[in-house]
């Protein structure tokens, strides 16, 4: 298996692109924004404002300085609060120099099920964390749990426990992590111990925690002269947190077209992962951009929108609503080696699974998403659906839980959501004017998938398109259409015709009747 990170530098952007075998399954875009203060990025800490706290809601409203005020609920507030209050007002007074917290006298912990006024005040000052971006209308998602997190493990200020991933199967290996952070847990700080620390010696893991450490330093020493609300401590930068939560040692390659985030990215890495320094690699074609050199504007184009085709003929149909995501499985009039119809709904099933997996990921959909995957009548069939998108989901980081088939034939996912979901536009300006169409790249797929529909029920297909696409489908060798060809062993008669627009294509069978979907 190859991993591929392709970092691609613009004006005012840089997008990461994570590819697996050479197929796009992640897709991220850092803003260049002139006021770094209006930029909320999951992980960033602020001294902010209670504005109010809502009884009803057992919830405060807090001044971020966003537009829309962060939520923070009682159950995000952390067992410490009474500390953290106390330390962030005796810091604030200067009253505290040592922010290792080894001499620093812990407060109580506040009962947890207990009521938001009795430990909150409006205009009162504390330590909130993002932990989810604001989205559609609303405001961040607050927490006053601060976490700081690093390669290997995630440092938890105003706590005494450890805890090890849950991904990480061996009970031996689970013990020894949890005598090495022992040995080396500062007083007053909680340790996670992230999955990637698996088969680590006590000095990788020593260091990072050193390194953590100096950030919440760094952090306590604004705090005297800030003002609420004010960013006082940043997410690092988005090539290095990318990085930090997707890098392991299946990756084979980094290729990154701009001089600085190169050797940003080389710095990173040797740190984290030296003996994996030399997969840096400076792309230098001027002649062919770096993301049509892996395919990935292709795939960009053809994997976003309401479509999404995929091989044999199938598509998805995916849908939004502000409460769901709705996804429809189709097999398209196609036929098959397969014996049944059972056989058939389980192979597009499958296809679709590992599609919508990769889905779910690149998109970044959050909430609940309800699945309506072809009906199978065998409970083995559906059994085996339900594990193969349990394991296709796997490498998925987002927290998710699927449940078992419905009765209908459904499978719902809950999947966290913690930023904005991707959403590229599939559509353009017709150059032939009337609105909107689909991208041109998309024309030649939207053709091909089509094809694949039909072409096993029609002894003779007749394709009509605009010239520039006839052309495109019939020159060459080997051809578009001669692939078809190969593949299906029918030979498609493709006809120009001047009066379609740029992307209007139509397919007729032999007695000249036009073919729908």
């Amino acid at each position: 298996m190859n991993k591929e990170l392709i970092i691609r530098s613009g004006s005012d952007a840089v997008d990461f692109a994570l590819l697996k075998d050479g197929k796009l399954i992640e897709l991220h875009k850092e803003k260049e924004k002139e006021d770094n203060k209006n930029t909320f990025n999951v992980g960033d800490i602020y001294l902010a404002k209670i504005r109010k706290p809502v009884a009803g809601l057992n919830a405060a409203f807090v001044n971020v300085g966003f537009e829309k005020d962060a939520f923070l609920h009682y159950h995000d507030l952390g067992p410490n609060l009474q500390s953290l209050l106390k330390f962030i007002k005796l810091v604030s007074a200067g009253k505290i120099k040592d922010y290792s917290l080894k001499n620093f006298a812990f407060e109580p912990e506040i009962d947890k099920n207990g009521a938001i006024a009795d430990v909150l005040s409006a205009n009162q000052s504390i330590l909130v964390q993002v932990v989810k971006e604001p989205i559609s209308t609303k405001g961040p998602r607050i927490s006053s749990e601060l976490s700081l997190a690093g390669r290997y493990v995630v440092l938890v200020p105003f706590s005494d426990r450890i805890s090890i991933s849950q991904k990480i199967e061996s009970k031996e290996e689970k013990d020894r992590l949890k005598r090495l952070v022992q040995s080396i847990r500062p007083k007053g700080f909680g340790v996670i111990v992230r999955t990637v620390a698996e088969g680590k010696k006590v000095a990788e893991l020593d260091k990072d925690l050193q390194n953590l450490i100096d950030k919440w330093s760094g952090m306590c020493k604004r705090l005297p002269g800030a003002h609420a609300p004010s960013k006082v401590l940043g997410e690092v930068n988005r090539v290095s947190s990318i990085l930090r939560d997707v890098f392991n040692d299946t990756f084979t390659g980094i290729y990154v077209d701009d001089e600085d985030l190169f050797y940003q990215t080389k710095d990173y890495l040797q740190e984290i992962a030296p003996q994996k320094a030399n997969i840096v690699k400076m792309y230098q074609n001027r002649d062919l951009p770096l993301f049509e050199k892996y395919n990935i504007e292709r795939q960009i184009k053809t994997s976003f929108g309401k479509t999404v085709s995929m091989s044999k003929g199938a598509y998805l149909i995916i849908e939004h609503t502000e409460a769901l995501h709705v996804i429809d499985v189709n097999s398209g009039n196609r036929s098959n080696k397969a014996q049944s119809q059972e056989d058939t709904a389980l192979e597009v099933n499958m296809i679709a699974a590992a599609e919508i997996a990769r889905q779910l990921r690149l998109r970044d959909m959050g909430g609940i998403i309800v699945v309506d995957f072809i009906d199978m009548g065998n409970p083995d069939n559906r059994k085996k659906l339900y594990d193969f998108l349990r394991e296709e989901m796997s490498d998925d980081k987002a927290k998710h839980k699927i449940l078992p088939p419905s009765k209908f034939g459904l499978i719902q996912i809950t999947r966290q959501r913690v930023r904005p979901e991707v959403n590229i536009k599939t559509r353009e300006e017709n150059p032939s004017g009337g609105g909107e169409i689909e991208a041109p790249i998309l024309v030649i797929d939207r053709i091909t998938a089509h094809l694949e529909r039909i072409i096993k029920t029609h002894k003779k297909v007749v394709l009509n398109a605009h010239p520039f696409v006839a052309a495109y489908l019939t020159k060459g060798f080997p051809s578009i259409r001669t692939k078809w060809y190969l593949e299906h062993k029918k030979w498609v008669k493709i006809i120009p015709r001047d009066a379609y627009t740029y992307l209007e294509y139509h397919f007729y069978d032999s007695k000249g009747n036009a073919i729908s979907e």
